[in-house]
């Protein structure tokens, strides 16, 4: 099945086709030439075959139908280049490509376009092919093309075939030019627009590699994390952040989904003489609640009663950050509703687990696990005590959680405080 897809350009929306094989390699955004739609049947016969290759593929309109009656803006490339640089930003936003390496196919116009947002968005960008382009409409920014570039122009084509030569003489990248022998601009000769495709495919095969994941900041992973749970039937759902990092993730879904924010206050029960060991962790809740990581208790021959003095000392602080937080406020009901448990990633799950065990007590409908983030054999031992999870990557190399933001400071007792504010009229 192919997806719908809304491309926000400002307050406009552009309609797009998305198409996601399974475990997709890469994402492929389409650039189509004058006079051409997302409805292309060549683009749409090289997506095809991409997709059949491993890579997700984008196919969009650059134009409003407004915008598209006036020739003018069909070789604005300036402006048609925004589109996609436009397109890449959307990506990056969405659940199911985030991390995806990015690749552009332009043909035509819609080639310099490709060149003038792979140049604007060069962090982004992986690889670019041009398909019996006009890179000469995009020389302004081909200087600042970085991304490794394929020309790929009919051997009939000659005065296209000339502007692509230069066009590569130009990136100061690596750049190839590919010619397919007796094919014409529009590749309509028998096998012409299957080599083509043969060459792409080829070249994102080459130039497009996984990636980490990366979030900007936590209400950027929360919003990401939103768009995968509002295409879920939610009933009548309420939202619960583990403090601190969790909740400006868990405020971005609460306000996507419109629903109240609450709190399931975990404090880690340290081991003694390392008190970043996680012996276990405490939680609040309607009856408190004690989950021990029994293997490193009994490597440390640490006792129940000292397992639940260290506990009474974690159990005050939640006290004091229930009071701070939510000024007294008793939890909010999860009977019978949909219940969203959220935190900024998951290392070690020991604060999650007893999280969960805490919430599974209040009799939600369902609980779903939403993180951005977490270690791959955590997240499996977590998956059997919820009902879903729903979680955006789970990367081999983890060793914390800040590794995958950009910006990744330490909450304030005063920014918890500021967040919950703005959900009081919702409780």
């Amino acid at each position: 099945m192919t997806p719908h897809a809304e491309i926000a350009v400002g307050p406009k929306t552009l309609p797009g086709d998305l198409a996601l094989p399974p475990s997709p390699r890469g994402l492929v955004i389409f650039a189509h030439g004058s006079g051409s739609s997302r409805l292309s049947p060549r683009n749409r016969q090289v997506a095809d075959a991409l997709n059949a290759a491993g890579y997700a593929t984008l196919l969009f309109d650059l134009l409003t139908e407004d915008e598209a009656r006036d020739r003018r803006n069909v070789f604005d490339i300036a402006l048609l280049g925004a589109r996609v640089a436009e397109a890449i930003d959307w990506a990056r936003g969405d659940d199911r490509v985030f991390a995806l390496p990015i690749g552009l196919f332009g043909a035509s116009t819609g080639a310099a376009a490709a060149i003038h947002a792979a140049a604007a968005r060069k962090g982004e960008v992986s690889a670019l092919v041009s398909r019996g382009g006009r890179p000469d409409l995009a020389q302004p920014w081909l200087p600042a093309l970085s991304a490794p570039a394929l020309f790929v122009v009919g051997g009939e084509d000659r005065e296209v075939l000339a502007l692509n030569q230069l066009a590569q003489q130009s990136c100061p990248g690596v750049a190839d030019l590919r010619v397919i022998p007796s094919a014409t601009h529009l590749f309509e000769e028998p096998g012409a627009l299957e080599s083509v495709t043969a060459e792409a495919a080829d070249w994102f095969d080459r130039h497009l590699h996984q990636r980490a994941p990366h979030f900007d900041d936590r209400d950027s992973a929360g919003r990401i994390l939103a768009g995968a749970l509002a295409r879920r039937a939610l009933v009548h759902p309420l939202v619960y952040a583990l403090p601190r990092g969790g909740v400006p993730v868990a405020a971005a879904i609460a306000r996507t989904l419109q629903a109240p924010l609450d709190l399931i206050l975990v404090r880690k029960i340290g081991a003694p003489g390392n008190p970043e060991l996680a012996l276990g962790a405490a939680v609040d809740g309607e009856q408190r609640d004690i989950v021990v990581n029994r293997t490193i208790a009994r490597a440390l021959v640490v006792g129940e009663a000292e397992i639940t003095r260290r506990a009474e000392r974690e159990f005050v602080e939640i006290e004091r950050r229930r009071a701070a937080y939510l000024g007294g406020r008793p939890p909010l009901s999860a009977r019978d509703r949909d219940a969203i448990l959220v935190d900024d990633g998951i290392a070690t799950g020991a604060s999650m687990e007893a999280a969960i065990r805490a919430l599974r007590r209040r009799a939600p409908r369902t609980l779903i696990l939403a993180v951005p983030v977490a270690a791959p054999d955590s997240l499996d031992r977590l998956r059997d005590l919820v009902d879903a999870v729903v979680c955006l990557a789970t990367p081999a190399d983890f060793f914390g959680v800040g590794q995958f933001y950009r910006e990744f400071h330490q909450l304030s007792d005063a920014e918890v405080i500021r967040i919950m504010a703005e959900f009081e009229a919702r409780r």
